[in-house]
């Protein structure tokens, strides 16, 4: 398929408001510098004082980063999983990926206080609990490749999925009833997100597994578009059902998994950006799509973020209410506008 020329304008004004919004994003926070400076600073003029400059290289560019690549994964993620099980509920948190982190992270922060004489271990800090959470997601991801290889029917494995995600919790909540009151807010604490914690080392790592699983999601996208219009059709298509689903769980988990070793479980993003983007697009074509949607998650994540910092505060409000709370009147205008689903 040819791209129509107006899908490249739309691409550059669509490259263009991330740009802004990320302007946005570090010139809001609790110090105020003015965003001229700002600007001048990222076109390597030195800054007045020392104060700023390391709040704005140590602190908010990184966290602006990390929106991106929180953003634009966890849409991507939702995109390959909505298309592959053909289900507009899907999203990147259905194999179960995103939960076995969520459990990694857990047995860090809450199962050693089921051990007496490690209430108040010190180990805990941002690189361990990442550490602990891709562990966990990791885990998952070969069981839920594993079974994949497997069986045959697709909705099998998406409930699968669900059911791992269910152990999962179960055991995470298990784990909190019997858990100490300090370990136990310091895991709430991590299950709210947040994409400001990471310094430029893990951005850089997270970024690596953003981009590895870019690459896989553009390598299926012949494969997307057949799965579109049902497996059977697909395989007319001369489609290796097997490998390309292993090839997008991986890519799902990867995105998914990664994002949330390093930002938290992230909710919604990963469900609505998709739809979002279909209906101001108006197409099915994955070329299109997957580009699309990584940019459209990346505003939307780098406007929640801007959101979340109250101004003249250093109190930063939960990234998982705030993607919700903005995110989902936008798309329920947009579908009552539209009057259809695009799927």
């Amino acid at each position: 398929m040819s791209i129509n020329r107006s899908y490249y304008i739309s691409f550059v004004l669509i490259a263009l408001a991330v740009v802004l919004a990320f302007l946005l994003n570090v010139s809001s926070g609790s110090v105020s510098i003015p965003f001229g400076t700002i600007l001048a600073a990222l076109f390597g003029t030195e800054m007045e004082l020392d104060s700023w400059n390391y709040i704005l290289w140590n602190y908010r560019v990184p966290k602006a980063f990390t929106a991106v690549l929180v953003g634009g994964g966890l849409s991507l993620s939702g995109l390959l999983m909505q298309t592959l099980f053909r289900n507009p509920l899907a999203g990147p948190f259905v194999l179960g990926i995103s939960s076995g982190a969520s459990l990694g992270a857990a047995l860090l922060l809450m199962g050693f206080s089921l051990l007496s004489g490690f209430t108040t271990i010190s180990i805990f800090n941002d690189v361990s609990v990442a550490i602990a959470a891709s562990a966990g997601s990791f885990l998952v991801l070969l069981v839920v490749m594993v079974v994949a290889n497997r069986i045959k029917d697709t909705m099998a494995l998406l409930i699968i999925g669900l059911m791992f995600g269910s152990i999962t919790s179960a055991i995470v909540s298990v784990m909190a009833y019997f858990t100490s009151a300090e370990n136990l807010q310091r895991f709430i604490f991590w299950s709210f997100g947040s994409v400001g914690n990471l310094s430029s080392q893990q951005v850089a790592l997270l970024a690596a597994i953003v981009g590895l699983g870019f690459i896989l999601s553009v390598g299926s996208i012949k494969q997307l578009n057949a799965f579109l219009l049902g497996e059977n059709y697909a395989q007319s298509l001369g489609v290796s059902l097997k490998k390309s689903r292993l090839v997008i769980i991986l890519g799902t988990g990867l995105l998914a998994g990664g994002i949330t070793a390093f930002a938290g479980p992230i909710a919604f993003v990963g469900l609505a950006v998709p739809h979002l983007t279909r209906q101001i697009f108006d197409t099915m074509e994955h070329k299109i799509l997957i580009p699309a949607v990584f940019l459209y998650g990346a505003i939307l994540m780098l406007l929640c973020d801007t959101i979340a910092q109250l101004p003249n505060s250093a109190n930063v409000l939960p990234i998982n209410a705030i993607t919700s709370l903005v995110g989902a009147p936008v798309v329920i205008w947009l579908l009552v506008r539209k009057r259809k689903l695009l799927f």
